[in-house]
């Protein structure tokens, strides 16, 4: 059973389409990425996923059960953090929480060990002032403490690390990497070294559908084939080398750096051969050659093209 499953997802706003067809399977486990750029509907998904939002088209299923707009039974199983989590100033983190738990239908007693495991956990468990005087990064964890209250077994984290320092950030992702050992986290974002810090897998969205999605290690050797670098001892090796006929259709993107570079196609078989011939025909003997693994901004850069 997947934690998270759209289908034929649709959203329009003033006839503009901002989801066209979403298909997305987020699996039970893990840290899940959910990358695009500002803009691209990241949040709209997500608010499709909780029921906050109906859409034009395509049905949204949490842990198997259909999400209907404005009906909160499949949001008992769902945590959830926006972007820009709002808070009671005058609260402290632990009435806070309290106050979480009554909406909930916690007990009292419920609610005041789970408040004190989750302090315990995101770092505010001595924080005794008022939530108006938290700094940005201690209102993000007070706001994971607050998703994972009722114990969900899907957690929606939107843009959780946006506008944080390196070390809010840090913190934050670390939560969020603990937090997918016992349950399923979903997370948006636009920047791509987070998702590579946590994720196991990642979806892209962009021009309203989902681009590419499964796990970053296969997405990676997937395509891995279409990048070759290939380094030489002399600058008049590397020119002779991109003018040969076999490599003009790739040298025009060639990345050039000292006296390497680095060639890509759509092609990877193609590339290769042509790579081999080329070397072969200039003479050049290379000091190394081979594949380069894509990083998550080369496969996001491919969909973004």
């Amino acid at each position: 059973m997947s934690a998270l499953e759209m289908r034929g997802v649709r959203v329009a706003f003033s006839g503009r389409p901002v989801l066209d067809g979403v298909d997305l399977e987020v699996p039970e486990g893990g840290v899940f990425g959910f990358i695009g750029r500002n803009g691209a509907g990241k949040t709209t998904t997500m608010k499709v996923a909780l029921g906050l939002l109906r859409p034009d088209a395509g049905e949204a299923r949490v842990l198997g059960e259909r999400v209907r707009f404005g009906d909160s039974r499949t949001n008992r199983e769902v945590g959830y953090l926006p972007d820009v989590p709002e808070f009671y100033g005058h609260m402290t983190a632990e009435r806070y929480l309290a106050l979480c738990g009554e909406v909930a239908g916690m007990g009292r007693a419920e609610t005041r060990s789970r408040a004190a495991e989750l302090l315990d956990l995101v770092g505010l468990a001595s924080a005794r002032g008022r939530v108006s005087g938290f700094s940005r990064g201690m209102r993000q964890r007070l706001g994971i403490a607050q998703a994972l209250l009722s114990r969900p077994r899907l957690v929606i984290c939107d843009e959780p690390t946006s506008a944080l320092d390196p070390v809010g950030r840090r913190e934050v992702l670390d939560l969020l990497a603990e937090i997918g050992r016992g349950a399923t986290v979903l997370f948006s974002t636009h920047v791509l070294s987070d998702v590579e810090r946590v994720c196991d897998r990642v979806a892209i969205l962009h021009g309203g559908r989902v681009a590419m999605a499964g796990a970053l290690a296969d997405l990676r050797g997937a395509r891995g084939g279409n990048r070759v670098r290939v380094e030489v001892a002399g600058a008049a090796d590397l020119d002779a080398l991109l003018a040969r006929p076999e490599l003009v259709p790739f040298a025009a993107g060639a990345e050039r750096d000292g006296l390497s570079c680095t060639l890509r196609a759509a092609d990877g078989r193609a590339l290769m051969g042509a790579r081999l011939e080329a070397l072969r025909a200039a003479g050049v003997c290379p000091v190394s050659v081979g594949a380069v693994e894509p990083t998550l901004e080369d496969l996001f850069c491919e969909e973004e093209i």
